[in-house]
């Protein structure tokens, strides 16, 4: 089990973690993400960790670090950037899969550019208000928008 595992079965979100723990949020997310090894992180902050989340330090420390990209050691596996959205994210995520799920069967969905403009508006509102990180964003962007980034500009 990861820690964004762990998170998730407790329904916390990183931020929340942050918070609680007194961890900033940019190493809760590193950790998440894969980007810092929870066994190299010092005491204080595991011990703050496992303060938090009801455990001991030893169950922090057992805790796997996933599969990694060695060009940038980021996990393989992206869809822990889907994990503890902000709740008005999450919910209009899911409308988008929904309409995506009409427009892709051939449909017309009446609703796809509302609910197009609408996911893009709380993705930019979460990543600005620190919410989610830069890198999540455009995971989301590219996966349900459908959108690539430029860049170049």
């Amino acid at each position: 089990m990861t820690l964004q595992n762990l998170l998730n079965s407790e329904n916390i979100t990183k931020y929340q973690l942050s918070k609680i723990s007194g961890v900033p949020k940019t190493t809760v997310i590193d950790i998440c993400s894969g980007k810092t090894s929870i066994q190299k992180c010092n005491a204080k902050t595991v011990q703050q960790i496992a303060k938090a989340l009801n455990c001991s330090m030893e169950d922090i420390m057992e805790l796997e670090n996933g599969e990694y990209s060695s060009e940038t050691g980021m996990p393989t596996d992206e869809t822990h950037f889907e994990c503890g959205l902000p709740k008005n994210l999450a919910e209009s995520l899911e409308r988008m899969k929904k309409s995506w799920k009409i427009v892709d069967s051939g449909e017309k969905d009446y609703h796809w550019d509302i609910c197009w403009c609408e996911l893009n508006a709380d993705i930019n509102s979460a990543e600005v208000e620190n919410l989610i990180s830069s890198e999540q964003a455009w995971y989301l962007r590219r996966k349900y928008l459908r959108m690539e980034r430029q860049d170049d500009i």
